[in-house]
């Protein structure tokens, strides 16, 4: 048994205060910065636009030239090559404006009268005419450390001129799954009475990327101290170590005191539900999560301490999407646990799948998002509104 169980927001806190962001850089290319965090300020280069140009279709005019202009009292302009007074230009959309032009009558208040135009509307100067720089001026701060780079953003720096970005290393994740009674993922192997496809590394994997970081997943180790000591010791380098499996108190469960043995175990055995047996602590500088073997005690132990801590060495901000929706159904939990109740959703309405079954992996497949019913409360009641946490 668990000779004591941790708080997991004490437990959670205790080992982001022992963690820090990492502060490596390196250069992508914009196509593939999508998602990343910018390293330092990004200034223009260039003027944008880098040229006055047109902003409607129309005509180029000097706007002193349509004062007074009205549908009652037009103004009539010779069509020319260049502007000047009494001129006007031909132009579309993006064009660059002509020499002399500091405005553009938009077509729908020009009607073409052979080599004339009846202009039937007064502009103001730089009406419908985008100037040098007004987009982003030369040396402008376009984005500031820190920044996450979205689709709009990337667009930005491209038309720019600019190609690279410099950002932050996504943070190193590697990941150990162990047990003996696995069976690698997409493996054609037949299974036997007593195994199991290996899936919580490849959870792990894929959410260590969608949180921003970079993931390492070794090969299925066996339930051997030796070889997941030597499996921790060849990923010392990576910025956060996962270990899924052999974590409870059981005569194969090595992680924990192997964690102890080479480093520091901080928590063995945390009050959540399902994620009980997880432990946490550090071998060097390297935060090591021990993941329980149960796929739904592992995702919530992933969700509960290695989003927020892989989201803080990102430089991200690990906020979950939120939704609130009515209970459809009572969410029991037990006093002193933080619980992670699976529910589905639809049409505002959250119906509790199943708070218990940590091995229950379709509970979570068939659910749009879960339920964190704090320690200090008991349930949640049929009817109550509750914040949903999308699930990725």
């Amino acid at each position: 048994m668990f000779k004591e169980l941790a708080s997991a927001t004490e437990s959670l806190k205790a080992l982001l205060e022992r963690c820090g962001p990492v502060n490596r850089s390196e250069a992508v290319h914009l196509a593939g910065a999508f998602g990343r965090v910018l390293y330092e300020d990004v200034s223009s280069p260039v003027n944008l636009p880098g040229f006055n140009r047109a902003a409607m279709d129309g005509y180029a005019v000097r706007a002193a030239d349509t004062r007074g202009a009205s549908p009652l009292a037009p103004v009539y302009l010779q069509i020319d090559e260049a502007a000047g007074e009494g001129r006007c230009v031909p132009v579309r959309t993006g064009m660059p404006a002509p020499r002399g032009a500091d405005a553009v009558l938009m077509k729908e208040d020009a009607l073409p009268r052979g080599r004339e135009v009846e202009a039937t509307a007064e502009v103001h100067p730089y009406r419908n005419l985008a100037r040098v720089g007004e987009d982003v001026a030369l040396g402008e701060t376009v984005f500031r450390e820190g920044h996450k780079l979205r689709p709009p953003d990337i667009a930005l720096l491209a038309s720019l001129g600019l190609s690279e970005a410099q950002v932050y290393e996504r943070p190193k994740v590697a990941i150990i799954p162990t047990g003996n009674e696995l069976v690698p993922p997409f493996s054609t192997q037949q299974l036997e009475p007593g195994q199991a496809r290996e899936t919580n590394g490849l959870m792990g994997e894929l959410y260590a990327k969608i949180w921003g970081g970079s993931p390492r997943k070794v090969p299925l180790v066996e339930d051997d101290p030796n070889l997941i000591k030597e499996a921790i010791a060849q990923n010392l380098d990576a910025d956060l170590i996962l270990i899924s499996g052999g974590t409870s108190v059981g005569d194969e469960d090595y992680a924990p005191p192997i964690l102890d043995e080479m480093g520091e175990l901080m928590v063995h055995g945390v009050r959540i539900t399902p994620g009980k047996p997880t432990a946490l602590g550090m071998i060097e500088k390297t935060p090591v999560i021990c993941l329980p073997g149960y796929p739904v005690a592992a995702l919530s132990a992933l969700y509960i301490f290695a989003r927020p801590l892989i989201t803080m060495m990102a430089h991200r901000t690990a906020l979950p999407r939120v939704i609130l929706a009515r209970l459809d159904g009572k969410i029991v939990s037990r006093p002193g646990y933080l619980t992670f109740a699976r529910v589905g959703l639809k049409d505002g309405v959250a119906t509790p799948i199943m708070t218990s079954g940590a091995g229950i992996l379709s509970s979570v497949a068939r659910a749009e998002g879960y339920v964190m019913v704090p320690e200090e409360v008991e349930g949640r009641e049929n009817g109550e509104m509750v914040e949903v946490n999308l699930i990725e």
